[in-house]
């Protein structure tokens, strides 16, 4: 049997993976955080899986459960927000079963700040104005940041900064960023990405901590800065360039259909 961990995407019970659906669809245990997971992706699962709400368990409860269910020869899934690779806290999880002598895979999710750029129908990274995202957060009531890895350190950079995890925070993060992009620097805050109740706020940082403020965002938010949000006239990418050298020219005839059909 195998641990599968499992991006559960932005919220949006159709915004997983193939791949997931089909672990969901054939897993005997599935772990979720009851407070990030929505109950339309846990439907999924087959009604006799057992659900265990991970929200209030420790870590070792957590990995006791998986490993009492691989024991019993149960699938698992581990059901992740957004991408397992971003702030899921998997890497902890994994180091035990290493150490348990359990199998594991892992399947990728849409993480939650590509959510969030569809939702503002926004390209993060823009030819000539930012090619660099930086995903972070903040420490607040949580482990310490690394040296170096502040605000301002990150902020100095002038990236396309994307956090997690600090609306709460919305006034610090503004106040430390200001310095570094700028009041007129362009801000957005995206709560519950692609799902029915999705805010979407707009503005600079001279503005969006109290739009945050006025629509009580506390949770489930990304917060981006930077200049791509409210890009114009810039150029366009050399990769479908006229100039750019090509190994071979996109045949027409081959690829026309009939009558009514798309291109």
């Amino acid at each position: 049997m195998t641990v599968h961990f499992v991006g559960a995407g932005p919220g949006a019970a159709d915004l997983i993976t193939v791949r997931a659906q089909r672990l969901l669809a054939e897993c005997a245990v599935c772990l979720y955080a009851g407070s990030l997971v929505p109950a339309e992706v846990l439907a999924h699962c087959p009604p006799a899986a057992r659900l265990i709400d991970t929200a209030d368990l420790t870590l070792d409860e957590i990995v006791a459960a998986m490993a009492a269910a691989d024991a019993a020869g149960c699938d698992v899934v581990r059901l992740c927000s957004g991408d397992p690779a971003v702030f899921s806290a998997i890497a902890e999880q994994a180091r035990r079963l290493d150490q348990a002598g359990i199998g594991y895979d892992i399947t990728p999710g849409v993480p939650a700040f590509a959510a969030a750029a569809a939702a503002l129908r926004r390209e993060l990274t823009v030819p000539g104005v930012g090619q660099t995202v930086i995903l972070s957060r903040i420490a607040h009531r949580a482990t310490p940041m690394p040296p170096g890895e502040d605000l301002a350190s990150l902020g100095a950079t002038g990236a396309t900064l994307v956090l997690h995890l600090a609306v709460q925070r919305i006034e610090q993060v503004v106040a430390e960023l200001t310095p570094r992009y700028g009041p007129d620097c362009p801000a957005a805050v995206v709560a519950y990405a692609s799902q029915d109740n999705e805010i979407l706020l707009r503005g600079s940082l001279g503005d969006i901590a109290a739009q945050v403020l006025a629509a009580g965002v506390r949770r489930t938010a990304v917060i981006i800065v930077g200049r791509v949000l409210a890009a114009e006239g810039f150029r366009d990418s050399h990769l479908y360039s006229a100039a750019r050298e090509r190994g071979g020219r996109y045949d027409e005839s081959a690829s026309r259909g009939g009558a009514g059909t798309c291109p």
